[in-house]
């Protein structure tokens, strides 16, 4: 298996990086500037708790799942209020089911972007971007504001699947411009959070009817370009969703979209959205969460349901590569929720029974493996050193890299953690399922 000399390999997850060209004291995406989980500041508190190294609590109204992200004093975030229908318009919406498959009998629900302010945790904006007369039911564990928005400048760019994506001005508190023509039935409800790559915004769009990805215009929304997912699936349509967030790869030779979907992992050009390469994942895998991380000139994937699988794949290939490609895989403890941690050389992978297990990137060796214990649907974030790990029960255990398990601490909140953390400065901030914390010592 070729290996990249370590100066390349870092010089590949720089350009990553680059695609963001932010200071280090802004968080401007999911996981962060280069979308891998790593911040590089330091400072970091190690040990926390409702009483202990928390500068501010502030109640998030609403229900989502949303990531923070950060640029300045401004803090955003997305969230999801449910109104209550009256009894006739229950009833008109029941009669309506009979004819109709994505209908919810709960109610509307308004979709709304919530600035806070990073130094004193006051909610100063709540701002309605989209309604829906007749939301899709989503699965227990999620919301109808889980993707993370993008924020570049005055603009965040939010996107909500099938519901709809929005540019907001963050200095004027206007949208600038709505995308609501590109539909599917998630089944489950939204998950993918969006991409911004020089002029354009790129979403996915996996859905059990219809199968895309598309970029719009960051200046106007207009769709730029639209491709189907190539790759054949299994029959059945509820194993042809995803929920994934892709990743952008530059390095000397090419700039590619890395676009994980049910049964396939593709690469496209970000540009014009044609495909480079594709590789299937060799079983069953849809409802395809984790995001991408690289390393070492490989892209790690975990194909999530129904048994999750941990695919290393070469990405300087073109065509249909599963045959030359895939240097390895492991079919033990794989995430289906959480994306993975690539740090020098090793992978972590959580699973979401709380498996934490570490992996030698270049031959998929496993180094260790520990039972953490609870639930887990947030990413890992490295950040001062160290490795934090954020459990559905408001448990943080954090971790020293390298090739033995080395905990260094294990920290309590009230809430459980849905959303994934975030980094400025030398404070975390961390969402549970009602709060946004600002911790630091």
């Amino acid at each position: 298996m070729l290996r990249l000399p370590n100066c390349l390999a870092s010089l590949i997850l720089v350009l990553v990086a680059a695609s963001f060209a932010h200071s280090a004291d802004e968080w401007p995406q999911f996981r962060g500037p280069g979308g891998q989980g790593h911040a590089d500041a330091t400072g970091l508190p190690l040990t926390w708790s409702e009483s202990k190294n928390v500068t501010w609590k502030t109640a998030i109204p609403g229900r989502g799942h949303s990531s923070p992200v950060i640029s300045g004093n401004q803090i955003w975030l997305l969230t999801a209020k449910i109104e209550k229908l009256s009894p006739e318009e229950v009833k008109a919406r029941l009669a309506k089911l009979k004819n109709s498959n994505g209908l919810s009998v709960g109610g509307r629900v308004s979709l709304i972007a919530v600035c806070v302010d990073r130094k004193n945790g006051k909610v100063t904006r709540q701002i309605p971007l989209l309604t829906t007369e007749e939301p899709e039911p989503i699965h227990t564990l999620n919301s109808y504001a889980s993707p993370t928005p993008v924020i570049e400048g005055n603009k965040l760019y939010c996107h909500f699947g099938t519901y709809g994506t929005v540019c907001l001005n963050t200095d004027t508190d206007k949208v600038e411009w709505k995308q609501t023509n590109l539909r599917v039935n998630h089944q489950n409800g939204p998950g993918s959070s969006p991409v911004v790559w020089r002029d354009l915004v790129i979403v996915h769009l996996d859905g059990i009817d219809r199968q895309f990805v598309a970029a719009l215009d960051k200046r106007s929304g207009k769709v730029v370009w639209k491709t189907a997912r190539s790759g054949k699936m299994n029959a059945r349509p509820e194993f042809q969703k995803a929920y994934c967030t892709p990743l952008i790869v530059e390095n000397d030779k090419r700039v590619q979209l890395i676009s994980p979907g049910a049964d396939w992992v593709y690469s496209y050009d970000p540009a014009s959205g044609e495909e480079l390469w594709r590789a299937h994942y060799g079983q069953l895998g849809f409802s395809t969460v984790p995001r991408p991380v690289i390393g070492d000139g490989m892209v790690f994937i975990c194909t999530s349901y129904l048994k999750s699988r941990l695919l290393a794949v070469r990405y300087d290939g073109s065509g249909e590569v599963t045959k030359t490609h895939v240097a390895w895989h492991s079919d033990r403890q794989a995430p289906k929720k959480p994306s993975l941690l690539f740090v020098n050389g090793l992978i972590y992978a959580v699973s979401d029974g709380g498996v934490a297990t570490c992996f030698d990137v270049r031959s998929g060796e496993q180094k260790w493996v520990h039972r953490l214990g609870g639930q887990y649907s947030s990413s890992p974030l490295y950040a001062d050193g160290r490795i934090y790990i954020c459990s559905q029960d408001g448990q943080t255990t954090v971790i020293k890299p390298g090739s033995k398990y080395t905990e260094l601490a294990s920290n309590k909140l009230d809430g459980g953690f849905m959303a994934s953390p975030a980094v400025a400065g030398k404070a975390m901030f961390l969402r549970t399922e009602g709060h946004l914390y600002r911790i630091e010592k």
